[in-house]
């Protein structure tokens, strides 16, 4: 690797923990970069960063919710947020996909959620998509995302131990 090149590779000793509502900031800083970096397989997100952050910061801190962090040292890597029946979001930071921090994040899910859980991803995020069949979840519904913000076709998956 040449000093100009970036380094792709996850670090060395990523671990997992339970978020705080502290954690809101970086965790949506890392949201709107990877929203940004994921068109076209995700649509054009619709909030501002500031909307972002206002927005994990209220999830953050609701008692429904509860917030998983994967980092190295202190930078957050990746995040998944759940209520007790969905997987809310995941999301890792985009120079890092593909480095097992989404699955490091899915153990976690399945082992707080050992009747199952449910997800909705975009119908057009093939890779998304094959993680989660991967990690034996189902699609059980396809919508034409009528019901979600950006009006973009979806899917239903769900886990079931």
């Amino acid at each position: 690797m040449t000093p100009t090149e970036p380094d792709h590779t996850a670090p060395a000793e990523v671990s997992v923990r339970r978020a705080t509502a502290e954690d809101g900031p970086a965790v949506a800083a890392l949201y709107t970069a990877a929203r940004v970096h994921a068109v076209p397989q995700m649509p054009p997100a619709l909030h501002t960063a500031e909307e972002d952050r206002a927005f994990y910061s209220r999830r953050m801190a609701d008692d429904g919710v509860t917030a998983w962090v994967a980092e190295a040292g202190p930078e957050v890597l990746g995040f998944a947020l759940c209520t007790p029946t969905f997987l809310d979001g995941i999301y890792i930071r985009p120079d890092l996909k593909g480095q097992g921090i989404g699955s490091l994040l899915l153990d976690v899910v399945e082992a707080t959620h050992p009747d199952g859980y449910e997800l909705w991803v975009f119908e057009s995020n093939a890779g998304a998509r094959r993680l989660y069949q991967r990690r034996g979840l189902v699609e059980v519904e396809h919508t034409d995302g009528s019901g979600n913000e950006e009006k973009a076709p979806d899917v239903r998956m769900a886990w079931r131990p």
